[in-house]
């Protein structure tokens, strides 16, 4: 049987130890301080209730990053069921990462979050896990249950649609 104490301490210590890169990670995915809040919460709570599934196979942060992937990737994904229209969608981003207070003001960050939303899924979040959290490809092959070649490509192809856009704006 599980000490309740001993599991509330554990996830204390995870949550002190990942609340920040896992936030930041969701922050780029999602954009909006909020909802990225909102995914964090979700990811804990999915962690303290599967720890015990954990196998060590992989290292904890790994494990983490894959839940919090999935949970952005899910919300991504109904985010656009829900959209009526993706033109109205990306001026409603670009908006509010203009006035978002907690995202950095600089034009380039606000145009590279533009550019970053224009991708594909998979693309966008090989590129923040690349790019941001600088995860070894080795590291995402296992986050992201994919080959280390196709990540390369995925980051490549992400790069060069990042390029095209700022060459076009």
């Amino acid at each position: 049987m599980r000490d309740p104490v001993t599991l509330e301490r554990g996830l204390k210590l995870l949550m002190d130890r990942y609340q920040a890169p896992l936030y930041q990670h969701l922050r780029r995915m999602v954009t909006d301080h909020d909802d990225a809040n909102d995914l964090l919460q979700n990811c804990f709570i999915k962690a303290y209730r599967n720890i015990g599934q954990f196998e060590g196979k992989a290292k904890l942060y790994t494990w983490l990053y894959r839940i919090a992937s999935n949970e952005a990737i899910t919300f991504l994904n109904n985010r656009k069921r829900r959209a009526v229209d993706s033109i109205d969608e990306n001026n409603l981003l670009g908006n509010s990462l203009k006035a978002d207070t907690l995202m950095d003001g600089e034009l380039l960050q606000v145009q590279l979050q533009q550019a970053m939303e224009t991708l594909p899924q998979k693309q966008k979040l090989v590129f923040t896990l690349r790019y941001y959290d600088e995860l070894p490809y080795e590291e995402m092959s296992k986050v992201l249950h994919t080959s280390v070649g196709a990540l390369k490509a995925s980051y490549h192809h992400a790069v060069k649609k990042i390029e095209h856009f700022f060459n076009n704006s």
